[in-house]
């Protein structure tokens, strides 16, 4: 089973800039699609970012700017480069990858099991 490991969680202040990283335990695999999503305490998992296979983006509304994404693809490796950080970006970060099954029209979604991202002063 493909397994997502994420990284670079931690405590920082308003302004302030993290990267998360996630990286796919298996390598001999397709992946269409990575991509991030978050969860707050009491709310409901909400999307931030995807990069497509042929490096498409799209970003949350509440991201858009301040946020970037990128992927590694020879590394099964997408990163989330975010900056200027607000208080209402605390969340747990997950990591998102659709992989490309044999059996499957579309695909299979994998998920992380998260990272604490938390902005305060």
């Amino acid at each position: 089973q493909v397994q997502l490991v994420e990284s670079g969680g931690g405590l920082v202040q308003p302004g302030g800039s993290l990267r998360l990283s996630c990286v796919a335990s298996e390598s001999k695999i397709s992946i269409l699609a990575m991509g991030w999503y978050r969860q707050a305490p009491g709310r409901e998992r909400e999307f931030v970012a995807v990069i497509t296979k042929g490096n498409t983006t799209n970003f949350a509304e509440s991201v858009r700017g301040r946020f970037t994404i990128s992927r590694d693809s020879t590394e099964n490796s997408v990163y989330l480069q975010m900056n200027n950080l607000k208080p209402e970006d605390t969340a747990v970060y997950y990591c998102n990858a659709l992989v490309a099954e044999s059996t499957l029209s579309y695909g299979q979604d994998y998920w992380g099991k998260g990272t604490l991202v938390t902005v305060s002063s």
